[in-house]
């Protein structure tokens, strides 16, 4: 089967690999979409970075560079492995790409994205979304229902927004500011106001991106390149530094995902996100590089979300 892997800074290469095959608890999911991440960007200019190097395989899968590429995915289950209930074949599913240990002490409190030994498909061995075909074990496809797999590749992306506006503590009516609206950032807003946000401020330079943060839910766009920012922001919110102080603000971490993936299918089937305004390209996996990979790097500012099909579906 065709797939794109990595074989080290600036060459990914699409190569015929062997198609895996399914063990007990696992799925084969036959990809339909699969979203260029900016994590697939920094690898492609600078990488390996999560990539395990040669000499250095990554301690879940075993496997080193090439690898195959792509963790925004989505698609068809093809065939089920023993011993599994919660999908079927034919069933539409949205993959949370994990590799987790289930052994360290983040897995024993069911904290398993920062598993000490994490490692994501896509980036840590010969499965991947820019592939015809993944497998995966069972626990990380979630079905989609009625929802479309274009839609369902994005899942991922807005569940790394999902999990963060969770774990902020965010509450209904309140003020938010979100600094960027590429992908993270626009998927933010719309977590944000689906989470009830009164008024999410966007700060962002770019025209492009400026132009697609009202549909993200964005009440106020800000442009730091026109109006001093904090101050617009302390003007809006009516805040000042004190408030810092006197509301024990925190700054907090968050890293991808965590139990969050049935929760963001939710919002799409509910229609409390249309996702479908950040898709800005769809391409075929022949041409990851040329026009998805270099189209994002050379011209950021006009994209937010290209989508790659390693099927007949343009």
């Amino acid at each position: 089967m065709k797939a794109a892997r990595f074989h080290g800074p600036g060459d990914i290469r699409i190569d015929d690999i062997p198609e895996p095959s399914v063990g007990p608890g696992q799925v084969k999911v036959d990809v339909e979409w699969c979203g260029i991440c900016g994590t697939d960007l920094h690898e492609y200019l600078e990488g390996p970075i999560f990539i395990p190097p040669k000499g250095s395989p990554h301690p879940l899968t075993g496997q080193e560079m090439p690898v195959v590429m792509g963790h925004e995915f989505a698609g068809v289950i093809a065939e089920v492995g023993a011993g599994v209930t919660n999908v079927k074949e034919g069933d539409r599913v949205a993959v949370e790409p994990y590799d987790v240990c289930g052994e360290c002490s983040a897995c024993a409190i069911g904290r398993y994205n920062i598993c000490r030994k994490l490692g994501f498909v896509g980036l840590d061995g010969q499965q991947g979304g820019f592939a015809e075909r993944c497998v995966v074990d069972s626990r990380w496809a979630h079905p989609l229902g009625d929802i479309p797999t274009d839609l369902g590749a994005l899942v991922e992306p807005l569940a790394v927004a999902y999990h963060a506006v969770r774990l902020s503590g965010f509450k209904p009516g309140g003020t938010a500011a979100v600094f960027g609206s590429g992908p993270i950032g626009l998927v933010t807003t719309a977590a944000l106001k689906a989470a009830g946000a009164e008024k999410v401020v966007v700060v962002e330079p770019a025209a492009v991106r400026k132009a697609k943060a009202p549909g993200a839910g964005a009440d106020v766009v800000l442009d730091p390149t026109e109006v001093n920012v904090p101050d617009a922001i302390r003007d809006l919110t009516g805040g000042a530094v004190n408030e810092l102080v006197f509301s024990e603000i925190n700054l907090i971490g968050t890293l991808a995902y965590c139990e969050d993936h049935p929760a963001t299918i939710g919002l799409l089937r509910d229609k409390k996100v249309d996702a479908t305004q950040f898709i800005t390209g769809r391409i075929g996996l022949d041409d990851l590089v040329g026009k998805g990979f270099r189209e994002l790097i050379d011209n950021k500012e006009e994209n937010v979300k290209i989508l790659v099909t390693p099927k007949d579906l343009l």
